[in-house]
């Protein structure tokens, strides 16, 4: 299949175009790179450097759309929500009529568990109320309505992925953001020296250690979902899952095991709860289990956190 990954020089992008590329589809990146690597492009894939804005050119001929692009971080989203909702929202409006003038109609696109805001129970499933409490899940949210919308009156075939927390790494597609706002690889930069100490916001949740617990999924399993997703496009429809682990684990545990994993101390340095932070964020997957067959392989937390650590060598 001919397929257009936008974002694709980022963290999930590229792993996702490395499997296309390796499964024997004819891929093109398209990526403006500002936030994203050039040589995070995987080898057999084409690369155009283009704004999501001008995307048209890039989708002549093309059979799908894999949709990354977008702005991701929530902080910066509460300083500049215009910039949020211009780029995520109306950058994929101009995406999706530059696919319905191209005649491309199937898009899976990379949506997120801050849809669902501070959820009421856990494990959270995809008919439970979404009530983002930041700019960045509101502009995510307004996509997957969006994409309802055209799937209705248009006949666009669309699959909405939510991910919880994705870690790891694909043989050298790692991590590499500017600001970076992750657990895992945080962690580990103070192993590298890169940071002095960790700090952990709240240790008086009621959990069982006291600190956050979070689902985290393997960066390859959760690509693997895309490649599933691909072939589940309907035209007409517009289907949602979640993605994660189904596991949590809390701050604390995932420090440890950076500490094992890594044979350093990673000095630690507790903080007070941050606002907006809900105690346990655990995914149900059992929708995509169940009707495309999705399992994560690489459920355990060490071997996430071992693949992230042995890329930062490659």
């Amino acid at each position: 299949m001919r397929v257009l990954v936008t974002g694709g020089a980022g963290y999930v992008g590229s792993v996702v175009a490395a499997q296309l590329v390796e499964a024997g589809h004819e891929v093109t990146v398209l990526d403006d790179l500002s936030t994203g690597h050039e040589d995070a492009v995987p080898e057999g894939a084409r690369f155009v450097r283009a704004d999501i804005a001008r995307a048209h050119d890039a989708l002549d001929g093309q059979e799908a759309v894999l949709h990354f692009a977008a702005r991701s971080l929530v902080g910066e989203s509460v300083e500049k929500p215009g910039m949020y909702w211009a780029h995520n929202l109306g950058g994929t409006l101009a995406l999706l009529e530059a696919m319905q003038a191209t005649g491309v109609r199937r898009i899976v696109f990379s949506s997120t568990a801050a849809t669902y805001g501070e959820p009421e129970r856990s494990p959270i499933v995809e008919t439970d109320p979404t009530r983002p409490t930041n700019p960045y899940g509101a502009s995510k949210l307004a996509v997957d309505t969006t994409l309802s919308a055209f799937a209705g009156l248009r006949g666009l075939g669309a699959v909405s992925l939510r991910y919880f927390n994705v870690a790891g790494a694909y043989g050298r597609f790692r991590e590499r953001h500017a600001v970076e706002t992750h657990l895992i690889p945080n962690v580990l930069k103070v192993a590298t020296g890169e940071r002095a100490e960790v700090s952990v916001f709240g240790t008086d949740y009621p959990t069982p250690d006291g600190t956050c617990v979070r689902d985290y999924v393997h960066v390859a399993d959760l690509a693997r979902a895309h490649l599933l997703a691909l072939e589940a496009v309907t035209e007409g429809e517009h289907k949602i899952y979640n993605l994660g682990s189904g596991a949590g684990f809390s701050v604390r545990e995932v420090i440890d095991v950076c500490r094992a994993v890594t044979g350093h101390e990673i000095p630690e340095r507790i903080a007070g709860r941050r606002a907006g932070d809900p105690a346990v964020l655990v995914a149900s997957s059992a929708k995509i289990q169940s009707e495309l067959g999705w399992l994560p392989e690489h459920a355990a937390l060490k071997t996430i956190v071992s693949d992230a650590w042995r890329a930062l060598s490659l």
